[in-house]
């Protein structure tokens, strides 16, 4: 059972965009956190493409990124990730908070994501902030045995 965290419980961290010298970190943290993580080759196609990229960090130590694409009045949260050795102490939150402020100051009305249905910390984090599953996407994920359904998330921004 996880704990609740307060996120006055959560030592001084700073968010800012991520820059390109911060890819081979949030590649070695993608690894440690996925049994199928993105390359470095996509991470680096993210911040090309113009994705919104945010890295989160505790003194200079980076516990964790995402990334976010904005287009026609909707956001998509492409990846939210924290470093293993530092879950569950609100760094995914502070994360999220951030992702969907960062949506409304570019007036989306919705915003979207695909989650892992045994992905159980992120449904929690998910679903406590506002998130309704909307959808599945049918074998979406690989597995290890297999493939793994996406299930879909939407918050209205609007209200």
């Amino acid at each position: 059972m996880m704990s609740a965290v307060s996120l006055e419980s959560v030592p001084l961290t700073r968010l800012r965009p991520m820059q390109p010298t911060d890819l081979p970190e949030v590649f070695t943290i993608e690894q440690q956190a996925y049994v199928f993580p993105w390359t470095l080759r996509i991470l680096q196609d993210c911040l090309k493409a113009g994705y919104r990229a945010w890295v989160l960090e505790e003194g200079t130590h980076l516990v964790g990124y995402a990334f976010l694409s904005v287009a026609a009045g909707e956001a998509h949260l492409l990846n939210l990730c924290v470093d293993p050795s530092y879950h569950n102490r609100g760094y995914g939150r502070r994360l999220l908070n951030h992702i969907l402020q960062l949506a409304r100051q570019y007036q989306v009305d919705m915003i979207f994501l695909e989650v892992r249905p045994s992905n159980i910390p992120a449904l929690h984090l998910y679903t406590s902030a506002g998130f309704n599953q909307i959808g599945v996407r049918k074998n979406y994920y690989p597995h290890q045995n297999g493939r793994e359904d996406a299930l879909i998330f939407g918050m209205d921004l609007t209200g």
